[in-house]
C-alpha cells in the first residue's frame, strides 16, 4: 500500500517547529512588557499551555487510532491557523494568553499525528523515521529562534504573520501529500473495543519510560527557567544565556547527523535510552561545579548529547512494542507525559530554590534522573526477554 513519503511528513514537521519557534521564545517577554502581565501570572498562563498541550497529545493519539489521521492532521493545523490568523488582527489582553492556550492544544496535537504518521511508513527503519523528524524539529527551532528576535523588533503582527504563512504551507503539504492510501485506509479500533491486547512486558518497559520522560522534562525545565536567574546573578550577560540555547539546537542538528550515521552499524536502542538519561544527569553534574561561562557551555553541550540521544530513541521503541491499532494513543502519551514534565518544572525547581538553593536543586535533579536510569535498566532487562515485538 503506498505510504507517505518521509520528505513530506519531516517537511511537515520543520515548517510547523518554525512557525511554533515564533511563538515561545516571546510568550515571558510579550506579556510582561508589553501586555504588563505580572510573572506569577505569566507562569500560570504558560502551565496552561503546557496542560493544553498534555490534553491536544492524549485526545489526538486516542482519535488517530480511531479516525482517518489525515482529516485529524488538517484539523490541527486549521486550529493553528484561525487562531494565528486572530493573533494578527489582535495581540492584546486577554486574546493573547487564550490563543497561546489554543496553540498550546494544538501543538501537542499536531506533533501527535506527525509522530504517529510516521509509524504508517515501513517501508523505512523505525529508527531512522524517528530520529529524522526529532532532526526536523529541532532543525526548525534552530531556524525559527534565530529569525524571532531581529522580526519581533520589526514588529510583532509580522512575526505573528510569518507563522500564519508557514502553516498555510504545512496546510498545503498535508493536502497534497498525507492523502497516502497507507493514512487513508489504516485499520481503525473499533470504538465499542478499549481491550486490545499488549504484553504486560511491553506496557511495563513503555510507562517506565513515561515515569523517566515526567522526570527529566521536570529537571530540563530548569534549564530554560530557573538556569537563566541562575546565571544572570553571576553576572553572565542575558545574550550569553540565549546563545546557549542556539548551541542546544545546533548540536542537536549535528549529533542526530551522528546518531543516524551509527544507526547502520548499531541496533540496541535501549542503550540509546540509557546513554541519554546518564548523559542528562551529568549536565546536573557539571552544573554542580559551573562557575564560568565556559562549564555552562560544557554542561549544555552534555545535556544536548543527552537529549538528541534518547529522546527519539523513546518514541521509536514504543512503535515497535504497540501493535498498529493503538500506535497512535501510546505515541500521543509519549508526547503527552513530556509535556506534564515540562508544565510543573518551573514550579517544582522554583520551590526547591525557595526553601534551599541551586546546588540543592543540581544535586536533587541529578540523583533523581539517576534514579531513574536505575529503574529504567532493571525495567528493561526484566521483561525485554518476553516483549511482542510489532512493526
Amino acid at each position: 500500500m503506498k505510504e507517505i513519503k518521509l520528505r513530506w511528513l519531516l517537511l511537515g514537521a520543520l515548517f510547523s517547529s518554525i512557525g511554533m519557534s515564533f511563538i515561545w521564545p516571546l510568550t515571558t517577554i510579550y506579556m510582561h512588557d508589553r501586555l504588563g502581565a505580572s510573572l506569577t501570572r505569566v507562569g500560570v498562563i504558560l502551565l496552561m499551555y503546557s496542560l493544553a498541550n498534555v490534553v491536544g497529545s492524549m485526545l489526538g493519539g486516542r482519535l488517530f487510532d480511531r479516525t482517518n489521521p489525515y482529516y485529524l492532521t488538517l484539523g490541527g493545523v486549521t486550529i493553528s491557523l484561525v487562531t494565528l490568523a486572530g493573533l494578527m488582527i489582535n495581540h492584546g489582553w486577554p486574546q493573547f494568553p487564550i490563543a497561546l492556550v489554543l496553540l498550546g492544544f494544538a501543538s501537542g496535537w499536531t506533533l501527535t499525528m506527525v509522530n504517529s504518521l510516521g509509524t504508517t511508513i515501513h517501508s523505512r527503519d523505525g529508527r531512522y523515521i524517528f530520529n529524522m523528524l526529532y532532526f526536523a524539529q529541532n532543525l526548525g527551532v534552530v531556524l525559527g529562534t534565530a529569525m524571532v528576535g531581529f522580526v519581533y523588533s520589526i514588529s510583532v503582527t509580522l512575526l505573528f504573520g510569518l507563522a500564519f504563512s508557514l502553516f498555510v504551507i504545512f496546510f498545503g503539504i498535508v493536502i497534497a501529500y498525507y492523502r497516502a492510501p497507507a493514512v487513508m485506509h489504516r485499520k481503525a479500533v473499533e470504538k465499542t473495543t478499549e481491550h486490545v491486547h499488549i504484553a504486560a512486558p511491553n506496557l511495563r518497559i513503555m510507562f517506565i519510560f513515561f515515569a523517566s520522560l515526567v522526570v527529566i522534562w521536570i529537571m530540563y525545565e530548569q534549564w530554560v527557567s530557573n538556569l537563566a536567574v541562575y546565571m544572570t546573578g553571576m553576572g553572565i550577560p542575558m545574550k550569553e544565556y540565549s546563545l546557549l540555547w542556539t548551541l542546544n539546537a545546533g548540536l542537536i542538528v549535528v549529533f542526530q547527523a551522528c546518531l543516524n550515521w551509527l544507526a547502520h552499524y548499531f541496533k540496541n536502542e535501549y542503550v540509546l535510552v540509557y546513554a541519554g538519561i546518564f548523559f542528562v544527569a551529568m549536565s546536573f553534574v557539571t552544573l554542580i561545579f559551573a562557575k564560568d561561562y565556559l562549564h555552562f557551555v560544557l554542561a549544555m553541550t552534555i545535556l544536548t548529547l543527552g537529549e538528541a540521544t534518547a529522546f527519539p530513541a523513546i518514541p521509536s521503541i514504543v512503535n515497535t512494542l504497540t501493535p498498529e491499532v493503538v500506535k497512535g494513543k501510546y505515541q500521543g502519551l509519549a508526547n503527552a507525559w513530556g509535556a506534564f514534565g515540562r508544565a510543573f518544572g518551573p514550579l517544582i525547581g522554583g520551590i526547591i530554590i525557595d526553601h534551599s538553593s541551586y546546588t540543592i536543586l543540581f544535586i536533587t535533579a541529578a540523583i533523581a534522573i539517576l534514579f531513574m536510569l536505575v529503574l529504567t535498566f532493571f525495567t528493561v532487562v526484566g521483561n525485554k526477554p518476553h516483549i511482542e515485538k510489532y512493526e
